[in-house]
């Protein structure tokens, strides 16, 4: 019988909720060799919880991979070989190479793009990670991590990067994901007007009301560098996504009054075209305003858009135009409704 190979290093061993978890660096071409993936409702097998690969986010992986890229944090596997045993003593582990053995709990599509890009650079293999074991978990722990993971912890928005660390100015895709960051908060904020209603892609049908294209293509125009809100002075993420949260807020306040806030039919910020003209004329209009009182609060967007001044706008209105003309006939509508605040002529002083 041929030796089994062992992987000897050092391992920090700490325990989560009665788990023993086992904590050190491995070779790629090791972890991928003894890993493999239990998939729920698929594999009949204790501690299956992953899911189906998306293969395009492997390939995703695998580009990040060959640009010399690597991932800081943890793979997560569960030992379930019976006949080769993990072995820690006093700070020390050893590891079998043997195929098969670690059930992956976290990390799956990671692995599978780390072995796309094995496949064509070899050297791949020699690169090191950091390795989670546990041992002999059952499906139930093993779902209580994933989920941990997948649902508990949320992921950082990713441009929120150039909040901390000012690097805004040498990255082109900044504004790009800043605008898909405010999406994502309009989107999964219970308390935002548009909670559920934008449409992400690869979102199941009947999903969601307005595309997240429609925020993007307008938002991004002035979240770049030396953009409007940088020569505002209001470069910071969360500021940014509460100026968003709370001017929705203030124009569903009007349509949720008449109870048309939630009608597509009826509303038109449940449209791609409302929601530009709404952008626009936020960017244009109200953000010089705001920028005045030194106040972007729910009650200052109300009171500068007095929207029951005259009737609400409705889709009625505006059925069969074209988006372009949509679009300037709400920005119309939301101009006409603009709190004026020129001065009287007899209040200037010449």
């Amino acid at each position: 019988m041929a030796k089994i190979r062992l992987h000897k290093s050092e391992s920090l061993n700490t325990k989560f909720n009665g788990i023993d978890v086992y904590t050190q660096p491995m070779k790629v071409k090791d972890i991928l060799k003894i890993s493999y993936v239990a998939v729920r409702g698929r594999d009949n097998e204790e501690g299956a919880v992953q899911r189906v690969l998306s293969n395009i986010r492997v390939k995703q992986i695998r580009e990040y991979v060959l640009q010399g890229k690597n991932f800081f944090n943890t793979f997560i596997l569960n030992w379930n070989e019976s006949a080769h045993k993990i072995i820690y003593i006093d700070g020390k582990i050893d590891i079998p190479i043997v195929p098969f053995s670690a059930q992956v709990i976290d990390g799956q599509h990671r692995l599978a793009g780390l072995q796309a890009a094995l496949d064509i650079d070899p050297s791949v293999g020699e690169r090191d990670v950091l390795v989670s074991f546990t041992i002999g978990l059952s499906t139930k722990d093993a779902a209580q991590i994933f989920l941990n993971i997948n649902t508990e912890q949320k992921p950082v928005a990713k441009s929120l990067i150039y909040d901390l660390f000012g690097i805004v100015e040498s990255d082109k895709e900044h504004a790009v994901n800043r605008s898909k960051d405010i999406a994502t908060e309009l989107n999964e904020n219970e308390e935002s007007p548009y909670y559920k209603l934008i449409r992400f892609p690869g979102s199941p049908v009947g999903y969601g009301i307005v595309d997240l294209s429609s925020f993007i293509t307008t938002l991004k125009n002035y979240l770049k560098p030396n953009g409007l809100f940088f020569n505002y002075n209001i470069t910071d993420l969360n500021r940014q996504k509460i100026i968003f949260l709370n001017y929705f807020t203030a124009i569903k306040f009007f349509y949720e009054r008449k109870e048309l806030w939630g009608l597509k039919s009826k509303n038109p910020f449940l449209q791609s075209s409302g929601v530009v003209a709404a952008i626009e004329f936020f960017a244009e209009k109200l953000l010089p305003k705001c920028s005045d009182r030194k106040s972007f609060s729910v009650e200052t967007f109300k009171n500068l858009l007095q929207l029951d001044k005259n009737e609400l706008l409705t889709q009625s209105i505006i059925k069969g135009t074209d988006g372009k003309s949509a679009r300037l006939a709400i920005k119309e509508y939301l101009e006409g409704n603009l709190l004026a605040e020129a001065p009287e002529q007899d209040e200037y002083e010449f």
